[in-house]
C-alpha cells in the first residue's frame, strides 16, 4: 500500500512538471518562428536602398521576394504589389506557481505596423516607377 501511494505521489509531481514546462515550451516555439521571420522583413530601408528604376522584375523579386499581388495596368504592364503588415506583442513575463498549478499574469501591450509597396515596370519588365507608404499605429 505504502509502495502505490509513493507511486502516486511521483506520477502527481512528473505531472505538475510537465504542465509547468508546458508554458517553457510555447515561449520556446513563438522564439524560434519569430527568428524564423526575420529574414522575411522587408523594410522602407530595404526599398530605399534596393530598388531602382530600370532595374529587372528579377532583380526586384531577389532584393523583396514574391509580391502579395501581381496585376496589369491600362496598358498591360505588370505591377507588382507587396501589402505587410505586422503586429508587435511587448509582455512582460508571468511565472508558475507549481504548488497551485496556475500562472500569474504579466502585462501586455500590441501596435501593429503596415508597409505597402507599389512597382510598377514598362514593357521590357524593367521598373519604371515605385512607390510605398509605411504606418504605424
Amino acid at each position: 500500500m505504502r509502495n502505490r501511494h509513493i507511486f502516486i505521489i511521483r506520477v502527481l509531481f512528473a505531472g505538475a512538471i510537465i504542465i509547468g514546462s508546458v508554458g517553457c515550451s510555447a515561449e520556446y516555439h513563438a522564439g524560434e518562428v519569430q527568428k524564423g521571420l526575420q529574414g522575411d522583413k522587408i523594410t522602407v530601408g530595404t526599398v530605399q536602398r534596393e530598388i531602382h528604376v530600370g532595374m529587372s522584375s528579377t532583380e526586384v523579386a531577389e532584393a523583396l521576394g514574391s509580391p502579395n499581388i501581381v496585376t496589369t495596368d491600362e496598358q498591360r504592364r505588370e505591377v507588382w504589389v507587396y501589402d505587410k503588415i505586422a503586429t508587435d506583442v511587448a509582455a512582460s513575463k508571468g511565472h508558475w506557481t507549481l504548488l497551485l498549478l496556475g500562472q500569474e499574469a504579466g502585462a501586455a501591450s500590441k501596435s501593429q505596423r503596415t508597409l505597402t509597396i507599389i512597382i510598377k515596370f514598362d514593357e521590357d519588365k524593367k521598373v519604371r516607377d515605385f512607390a510605398y507608404h509605411t504606418s504605424r499605429f
